[in-house]
């Protein structure tokens, strides 16, 4: 990445930087962490490259699926070339399980299998504490139409199906996970930021124990340690997968 790039945005995990081209963008991941809406910081020492990485190959994995996403190139181990997009200021959550705030929302016991995939729509705005909102609330917003917002739920569902196969192939669990989205420069709405131990709640299918089990950021937000090692061994299960299906 050269020092003189243009840097367009940094976020709590991410610097995006402009290219030559005007319609690709470079991001580069970051080891930092943050949790609780900021109020918790800290490093894990090689997030970043695991998350490009394993970013990488789930988005491309994702786009020979039929799901257009903002992929072109991972360059080097930290930096992927993406489409340029506008990001539509939502987080849209997907639940199979019930964990974390869920639970402390709703009383649903840690663990539960939900009777059907939860699709929530969560405002990207750290000052108000990224809210969930309710349809109406949707509505009063008018951030994209509502026809627009039936398709955000209908790609999140489609790749919570691809995604929970694919991760069950690995013998990993996928609890939950956040998407964002963005248009491109032909309006089309597409899947952009990432995918990683950073935004998907994953739990270990090898392993029995509530703690151990864990292999995302949850290490981090709830201090179980040996963080890095849970990183490394998602990234180790998706390339191997991603292997034995191109060997298929």
């Amino acid at each position: 990445m050269s020092t003189s790039a243009q840097k367009l945005y940094e976020g709590k995990a991410k610097i995006v930087y402009a290219t030559e081209k005007e319609q690709e963008y470079l991001t580069y991941f970051k080891d930092d962490a943050t949790a609780f809406n900021a109020q918790k910081k800290g490093t894990i020492v090689g997030k970043g490259e695991i998350n490009c990485t394993v970013s990488s190959a789930l988005l491309k994995w994702l786009e020979s699926k039929g799901i257009p996403t903002h992929f072109i190139d991972q360059p080097s181990s930290r930096e992927m070339l993406v489409k340029a997009v506008k990001i539509i200021p939502l987080e849209v959550v997907v639940r199979n399980i019930a964990a974390g705030s869920l639970c402390k929302q709703t009383g649903l016991n840690q663990g539960e299998k939900l009777p059907f995939p939860l699709v929530e729509f969560y405002l990207k705005n750290d000052e108000l504490g990224d809210p969930l909102l309710t349809c109406d609330r949707l509505s009063i917003l008018n951030i994209i139409p509502s026809e627009q917002i039936e398709q955000l739920k209908q790609y999140a569902l489609q790749i919570n199906q691809h995604l929970q196969e694919f991760f069950q192939s690995c013998q990993i669990t996928l609890v939950d996970f956040k998407l964002e989205f963005g248009f491109d420069s032909e309006n089309n709405i597409i899947l952009a930021d990432e995918i990683s131990p950073d935004t998907c709640r994953l739990w270990d299918e090898l392993e029995q124990d509530k703690q151990k089990r864990v292999l995302d950021k949850d290490r981090f937000r709830q201090d179980l340690g040996k963080i890095e090692s849970a990183y490394q061994e998602v990234q180790q299960r998706v390339l191997t997968q991603i292997e034995k299906l191109k060997n298929s």
